[in-house]
């Protein structure tokens, strides 16, 4: 009976992971693989939520990795940044279905059962939403944007958005970046909710094969999605 070190077993998880898929992965199975008791897993992991959770933030670090080397190419500029993330992060959802599956549409309760299992923007503070912000960041504090006054954003999201500035100004602030605070209000919010909500719901469409129509060129259609988000905020379109 050898002894299994918690490389081998995120290794072996991220492997069932990919070849299988998110309800693959259980600590039985990995146990099996690893040629070890299940109860020998419990060193390392409380339970099957524990162990995807670990899982879940390998694959969001390096997906960040991925997209900050692409951006670190680029001109110090948020508008060129953004829409490249935007670009990285959908080729690597069309290349890496099953890891996309378990990070960001596993509903909680199902796949990813640990509270707030689903990687989206709520998670500000983790390595994809930090370099997603940081590039919104500064198209925010580089240029004057078209932004709806704050009585056209629907009072009942108001409480929602206030919190969620609170964190994205810590995000900001940790990171180092120079940000007036002042730009950071409930339209600038609202509009950046609005701009992941049809980004993410794009991939989504594209990633499970739900787009209401078969795609003969999908990168232009996502190309004139970016170009219209561009466009509605007052940006060149991204091309």
């Amino acid at each position: 009976m050898r002894v299994a070190t918690d490389q081998d077993i995120r290794r072996t998880a991220r492997t069932l992971l990919v070849q299988r898929g998110p309800e693959a992965v259980t600590l039985r199975a990995i146990a099996r693989e690893l040629g070890i008791t299940a109860p020998a897993l419990y060193r390392y992991y409380g339970s099957r939520d524990d162990l995807v959770e670990h899982l879940r933030l390998d694959v969001i670090a390096d997906l960040a990795a991925e997209l900050t080397e692409e951006v670190g190419a680029l001109a110090a500029d948020g508008a060129a940044q953004l829409f490249a993330i935007c670009r990285g992060f959908r080729r690597w959802a069309l290349t890496h279905t099953k890891e996309f599956t378990l990070v960001f549409a596993s509903p909680t309760g199902e796949t990813g059962s640990a509270a707030g299992s689903v990687a989206t923007l709520q998670r500000a503070s983790e390595p994809f939403g930090r370099i997603f912000l940081l590039a919104a960041g500064r198209i925010l504090a580089t240029h004057q944007l078209t932004i709806p006054q704050a009585d056209a954003v629907p009072p009942e999201l108001h409480d929602d958005l206030i919190a969620f500035q609170d964190e994205l100004l810590t995000v900001l602030r940790e990171s180092g970046a120079e940000f007036p605070p002042d730009k950071l209000n409930l339209g600038t919010t609202y509009v950046m909710i609005q701009f992941w909500a049809r980004l993410y719901g794009h991939i989504t469409l594209e990633v499970f094969g739900n787009y209401p129509i078969p795609l003969s060129k999908p990168d232009a259609v996502f190309d004139a999605l970016l170009a219209d988000l561009a466009r509605e905020i007052g940006l060149e379109p991204a091309l």
